[in-house]
């Protein structure tokens, strides 16, 4: 887990710091205005300075709601988390698990930030404790233990953020290469489990389109 700005993780603190102004803004519309400015320039452009230029505010009184750039950048990942559209588990372990993975490279791909994010500074705040809850219960049947679920779906996100990457760089008729041999070869390895190593390999490479 990544950590905020010297109060430790930005979940367990206040909304906004007890002195000062009364609140103009709040860490939602705080957190929003930075997805917005990193979809449409990159996460280069996300500054305090900049994202309280959007909000019509001054930079220094963003700092009564986070303490660093780092705090930000932890809610913006956490922010996508909200995205994902979580339906009750079909009984069909890895059909539930497709469509997390399908919403989560879609998710990746609309914010083109996020993959590199994910991959050197994964965060778990309230929307990601969502997610991992709804994987835990999409694979309330698999015999592997708690831990193994969670290290699979880590090491799943991982591989969807590399893949998205590797197809962002490499245009259309790449990124259909890509994704329709990894669809084939995930297949495959789902069917042959019992040749792949240990109780999370399986699980984790049961995820086609990620």
């Amino acid at each position: 887990m990544a950590a905020g700005g010297g109060g430790g993780v930005i979940w367990m603190r206040p909304e906004r710091a007890a002195a000062g102004r009364p609140a103009g803004h709040s860490r939602d519309e705080i957190t929003a205005a930075a997805v917005a400015i990193a979809d449409r320039e990159g996460l280069d452009a996300v500054s305090m300075r900049r994202v309280a230029a959007d909000l019509g505010t001054g930079a220094a009184s963003l700092y009564r709601y986070l303490h660093t750039r780092e705090d930000l950048l932890d809610l913006m990942i956490d922010a996508t988390g909200a995205e994902y559209a979580l339906t009750a588990p079909t009984g069909d372990w890895l059909a539930d698990l497709l469509d997390i993975g399908e919403q989560a490279r879609a998710i990746m791909r609309h914010h083109p930030w996020l993959p590199p994010l994910l991959i050197t500074r994964p965060v778990l705040g309230p929307n990601g404790l969502v997610l991992l809850e709804h994987v835990l219960e999409t694979l309330a049947s698999h015999p592997a233990s708690t831990a193994a679920k969670l290290e699979a779906f880590a090491l799943l996100t991982a591989a969807t953020a590399l893949f998205v990457q590797n197809e962002l760089a490499g245009g259309p008729a790449r990124q259909q290469r890509n994704a329709a041999y990894l669809h084939h070869w995930l297949v495959r390895c789902v069917r042959v489990a019992g040749a792949c190593r240990g109780e999370v390999l399986p699980l984790a490479v049961g995820r086609p389109g990620w």
